[in-house]
């Protein structure tokens, strides 16, 4: 474990910083990372961890408490979630959109095709009516003749 001490000015506390590898990563004011902290004083905050400058306190006086860093990182996993989630909820809405679009075009040509049968149906209508009719004529035609015959 590296470590490094400070003194701070002034004040009494010693900081050592940590290598902790699943600790996030924290950028400041300079853009560069600031290490995770331990507070080694004796007092309420012995043992709490916290981010400071590398070159705290010194030249810059960069601070946040692990667990505000903590509490961040755990929101922006949670918007990164939500995010992913909203990628995969838009993919499936545009493939659905597709397979909407694809039922409309065949709902159409069975519309198309439905008129077509209805008028094939209607048109065989026409022809047993005409059907009907000549059957009917020849029949009368053939009593007549018969009724003529006697």
């Amino acid at each position: 474990m590296a470590s490094h001490q400070s003194h701070s000015d002034g004040s009494s506390s010693r900081t050592r910083s940590l290598s902790i590898a699943q600790a996030p990563l924290v950028k400041y004011f300079h853009e560069e990372e600031a290490p995770l902290r331990v507070v080694r004083f004796n007092g309420p905050t012995v043992g709490k961890h916290f981010y400071g400058c590398a070159h705290w306190p010194w030249i810059c006086r960069f601070f946040k408490w692990a667990e505000e860093v903590d509490e961040i990182v755990e929101l922006q996993q949670k918007m990164f979630e939500k995010d992913v989630t909203i990628a995969e909820l838009q993919m499936e809405n545009d493939m659905l959109k597709r397979t909407n679009e694809r039922l409309e075009d065949d709902v159409a040509e069975l519309a198309i095709e439905n008129t077509e049968t209805k008028e094939i149906i209607g048109s065989a209508r026409a022809n047993r009516k005409w059907v009907a009719f000549l059957v009917f004529s020849w029949v009368f035609f053939s009593f007549i003749l018969l009724l003529n015959k006697q």
